[in-house]
């Protein structure tokens, strides 16, 4: 009897801004039945789960992400009648026609393994309904061609990915280009320890420099295409957000959120839940004056804040991980976009023209 683990996989709603922070891999178990012979764990995997083919699961092995009875074993292990097997792997390949393009993007670090992308706000990850092409999938499809993950005619979405940020998140993804360093990345998604750390500009002042938001992401139970916080655990997933402060602007302020887990918009519904919505976040609230004056040069000014950033003030900025090559800890940077570093300034500007008062 096969798994179907892989094969009820279901990715949510194709809003081209639901993708924030979303880890793409996933956690799965089974037990062998109580009557089944000596066989190899690729073999037997490779039987028992659907979309999966052994050299995927070879992979997750040589990477420490199957084990039997709480311990990892090789590819070669041969499986017993009862034993627990868990697996940690990228989501399985999905064939659709996935069309190569020659989309500009900024490359910050590759090499034989991987490499680093900062992608530009308002560019959609991967292709979807009502985004099937112009995605920076596409774009990979196009400068990856023939390597391992990209062969032509592979039409796999899942194309070395192991994390998305949102169509209007700026900042570092790390894309795979082999089978082994997209296991390997999985794992450290899963075990949370890969080193992300945003940028993002909120609304209100904090009293305190820095506090962690513990609180369930899921669907809004209202609203589908939206997701909200549940603090007290009864639906959606565990999420932990770190957050410091950089700069207070009096009405804004800038801070720091470092992921400890990564759901669907965690940041901005975080936020959100402790009444500091993202600055011009229209999903979460953050497109209007939350706090300031009611005159209307104020006002204005907010309104130019929005029009040089039409988009909500959020940057990944740093990624850090374990190579899965060299085994050492690597780190990756990206500077403030254009439209975030102007909104700065203005706020710089304002600030120190104006006494602001709570």
């Amino acid at each position: 009897m096969k798994s179907h683990a892989f094969d009820n996989y279901t990715p949510p709603p194709r809003d081209p801004d639901s993708d924030e922070a979303e880890e793409l891999y996933e956690h799965f178990a089974l037990t062998v039945d109580k009557g089944q012979s000596l066989m190899r764990i690729d073999r037997y995997l490779a039987t028992h789960m659907e979309a999966c083919s052994r050299s995927r699961i070879q992979a997750a092995a040589d990477c420490g992400n199957i084990l039997v009875d709480g311990k990892p074993v090789k590819s070669s292990y041969k499986v017993k009648p009862l034993e627990r097997i868990s697996i940690v792997m990228p989501y399985p390949k999905r064939d659709t026609t996935l069309v190569p393009q020659d989309i500009p993007i900024e490359i910050v670090h590759e090499d034989e393994h991987l490499l680093l992308v900062n992608k530009r706000a308002g560019m959609v990850v991967h292709p979807g309904h009502g985004n099937w092409d112009g995605t920076l999938v596409n774009a990979l499809a196009y400068h990856l061609q023939g390597t391992e993950l990209f062969k032509e005619g592979s039409g796999d979405i899942r194309a070395g990915l192991v994390h998305r940020i949102d169509k209007n998140t700026s900042g570092l993804l790390v894309v795979a280009k082999t089978e082994y360093a997209h296991a390997f990345l999985a794992h450290q998604f899963f075990e949370h320890t890969i080193t992300r750390r945003y940028l993002a500009l909120v609304w209100g002042n904090f009293e305190e420099d820095e506090g962690t938001v513990v609180a369930h992401v899921g669907r809004s139970k209202s609203d589908p295409m939206n997701m909200a916080a549940y603090p007290n655990g009864d639906y959606g997933k565990h999420a932990v957000t770190h957050y410091k402060v950089l700069r207070r602007y009096g009405y804004v302020t800038l801070i720091e959120c470092r992921l400890e887990t990564g759901r669907t918009h965690q940041i901005r519904v975080h936020m959100q839940h402790i009444g500091h919505p993202l600055f011009n976040d229209e999903r979460y609230g953050g497109d209007r004056i939350l706090k300031g004056t009611t005159f209307s040069k104020y006002k204005q000014f907010v309104e130019n804040c929005f029009e040089l950033m039409p988009r909500h003030a959020l940057h990944a900025r740093c990624l850090g991980f374990v190579h899965p090559a060299t085994k050492q800890e690597v780190y990756f940077d990206s500077e403030l976009p254009a439209d975030f570093r102007a909104v700065l300034d203005k706020w710089d500007s304002y600030t120190s023209a104006n006494t602001l008062e709570e």
